[in-house]
């Protein structure tokens, strides 16, 4: 992932201000079904009436793993999501939280389709600072680094967060927070040491 330089500090920051929007503390799981309403975007999924049913058993059925969401930008203004409500709970979350880093972060495009293999969008450095704010806003770099100082696993930390165990060891990996942690550790055994008062 090659991210302009600078946006990891502003995702962290983004990320902190929109957990103080929703009222939620650093070190809790975030609910991206809330950052939505609370922006006003609507989210609907796959059973709306007057969808076609055969998409719908395609989508849901034969093969569920080629639609997660797609972002759907209104005319004036506004935005949707459509979610594939057969994926699993952990999946549809970081996926809403995908698609809203992109409304937060401003982001212009057309009608943006994600899969599992993530968005389909043509220009791949919005795509890195969608999915950087998503994983920041899901598991802030700060609570990474609590995480860390407890102890906890990749499996810990992801169920804590409700996110995949992928998604927590990505966050895990990409902050240092376990490097972090491991060198306070060695400072803090050394003789001599005084923690600051």
């Amino acid at each position: 992932m090659v991210l302009r330089r600078g946006f990891k500090k502003e995702a962290r920051q983004l990320a902190l201000e929109v957990r103080e929007e929703l009222g939620t503390e650093v070190f809790a799981p975030l609910d991206p079904y809330a950052l939505a309403e609370l922006y006003g975007v609507e989210i609907f999924d796959l059973t709306q009436p007057g969808l076609p049913p055969e998409s719908v058993r395609y989508l849901t059925e034969l093969r569920p793993h080629v639609f997660s969401a797609a972002l759907i930008p209104l005319h004036p203004s506004g935005t949707i999501i459509i979610e594939n409500h057969v994926h699993h709970p952990k999946r549809r979350r970081s996926t809403i939280a995908h698609e809203m880093a992109h409304v937060l972060l401003e982001h212009q495009f057309g009608a943006m389709l994600t899969d599992e293999h993530g968005c389909r969008s043509a220009v791949r450095e919005i795509e890195e600072e969608a999915a950087e704010l998503a994983g920041e806003l899901l598991v802030p770099t700060d609570a990474t680094r609590l995480a860390a100082f407890k102890g906890w696993s990749d499996q810990s930390v992801a169920s804590y967060f409700r996110v995949s165990v992928p998604m927590a060891q990505w966050r895990m990996n990409v902050t240092g927070a376990r490097r972090i942690a491991c060198r306070w550790r060695a400072r803090a055994t050394r003789p001599g040491y005084a923690f600051a008062q």
